[in-house]
């Protein structure tokens, strides 16, 4: 029994090169041969500016929303969920299930907290990051307070009655595209 071998091309066997001529200076890769494929992978030249934001900056603009990103590394992996959320008694608080992913919070856990607001068209916008330690909130007067405090009110549907915390051990942000300082973090300065 005769076997034929088949030849090799840049990949499994019968597989076919593309079909277009090699670069002079680096055979392995094909000479691109119109606009679309020479513009692929180039970085623009644009740089966005940024300035730090300070603390108190920070501050602000986590007061100024009431929809934030959670993230922490889960028992099955890192997580990001988004949460609607308020600022009170020195935490950043939200509700959850019981019996979500985001229950798990309950105990200590070390978190990342990020609120931003970003204009694709004119590339301006900040971004504020908080770290910190999430748990459950256990004090019955804090409790009575969250329950009527605006924006802790959940978007998701069901039975959200566990009030988890962030205790906030660092803040940053960071305006982009102008070295101005967020008009809503300067509202809170005037």
């Amino acid at each position: 029994m005769t076997t034929h071998s088949q030849p090799r091309g840049n990949g499994a066997a019968g597989t076919r090169r593309p079909e277009h001529p090699q670069h002079p200076e680096h055979p392995e890769q094909p000479e691109h041969t119109d606009r679309t494929d020479r513009t692929q992978g180039q970085r623009s030249s644009r740089r966005i500016n940024y300035a730090d934001l300070t603390p108190t900056e920070c501050q602000t603009l986590l007061e100024s929303r009431d929809v934030g990103r959670i993230g922490w590394n889960a028992g099955h992996g890192p997580q990001i969920f988004p949460v609607s959320y308020a600022c009170a008694a020195d935490l950043i608080v939200f509700r959850t299930s019981p019996f979500g992913v985001l229950s798990e919070l309950v105990r200590p856990t070390q978190v990342v907290f990020e609120v931003d607001d970003l204009d694709d068209a004119e590339h301006t916008g900040w971004s504020v990051i908080a770290r910190g330690r999430a748990q459950a909130v256990a004090s019955p007067a804090l409790l009575t307070h969250l329950w009527t405090v605006d924006g802790a009110e959940p978007w998701a549907g069901g039975v959200r009655n566990v009030f988890i915390g962030i205790s906030v051990e660092r803040v940053t942000g960071r305006s982009f595209g102008s070295q101005q300082v967020p008009s809503a973090a300067r509202r809170r300065a005037d």
